[in-house]
């Protein structure tokens, strides 16, 4: 059975078709629709959709209204802390959601005009927290068990969301919920566990999106992983070229083969 529950999120400017998107997708199985009002990427603004939208308020209203009228399901939304740093209307925002039945609000602590610049802050977050009841869950930049840790003080969020902190590192989560239980660091994982999880991942890719699409894929997962792992530049530049399934695996196996060989530390 797969992992629930089952999230899907929608981006978008016009009401009707997302609405429209929403049921379609609640009808397919989701249980849970989130609304994507936080992503950066030109592609995606140039579009008025992602971050774009949290300038037109009025928009913002119409779509949440719409999309929750249309769903016998739970409706989220993803923001971040406003436009631009003279612009910052994530508290008006979080209220405009709780107000249309949204049921829950991820907040990322930069602007639009931001994107992955600098550093996120969390002071807004808290004023959102403050401005509503509905869950309010903070993100960015949360890359270790103390940063998390830190976060939840600074934003008095409901709980943590993770988004580049994992990349390479899914282990991250098992980190935290041990230091959380412990208020000790874990010890690193050996490297043939972190061997594993990585050829266990390629494998999920090529499944889910064929070999041809799952080689593609798998290049930028394994370029992350590397950014974590000590003496894989070689590696990295070979395993990121290969156009095969099976030559991606024999690479990664044969790179930790020579790490335990060698006695490096690999993660």
């Amino acid at each position: 059975m797969d992992t629930e529950p089952c999230v899907v999120q929608i981006a978008g400017s016009d009401p009707a078709q997302m609405a429209l998107a929403a049921a379609m997708v609640v009808d397919l199985g989701a249980q849970i629709v989130d609304i994507n009002m936080g992503c950066p990427a030109k592609k995606v603004c140039n579009r008025q959709a992602g971050s774009a939208l949290l300038q037109d308020e009025r928009l913002v209203r119409a779509i949440l209204e719409r999309v929750v009228a249309a769903v016998n399901a739970p409706v989220t939304l993803k923001i971040r802390t406003g436009a631009d740093p003279d612009h910052r209307n994530g508290v008006v925002i979080a209220k405009l959601a709780e107000e249309s039945g949204v049921q829950a609000l991820a907040v990322h602590g930069r602007t639009r005009a931001c994107r992955f610049r600098g550093e996120a802050e969390y002071e807004t977050i808290s004023r959102i927290k403050a401005a509503v009841e509905i869950p309010v869950i903070a993100n960015g930049d949360i890359r270790t068990s103390e940063k998390s840790l830190e976060v939840l003080r600074l934003s008095s969020a409901d709980a943590l969301m993770i988004g580049r902190g994992a990349q390479g590192r899914p282990w991250l989560f098992r980190e935290l919920n041990h230091y959380y239980a412990t208020g000790e660091s874990i010890a690193p994982l050996e490297k043939i566990d972190v061997r594993d999880i990585m050829l266990n991942h390629l494998d999920d890719l090529y499944q889910f999106y064929g070999e041809r699409t799952g080689v593609r894929v798998a290049r930028k997962h394994l370029t992350w992983y590397c950014a974590d792992l000590k003496n894989s530049a070689e590696f990295r530049s070979k395993v990121v070229r290969v156009e095969s399934a099976s030559e991606q695996l024999r690479l990664t196996r044969n790179f930790f083969r020579l790490l335990v060989e060698e006695g490096l530390v690999a993660a």
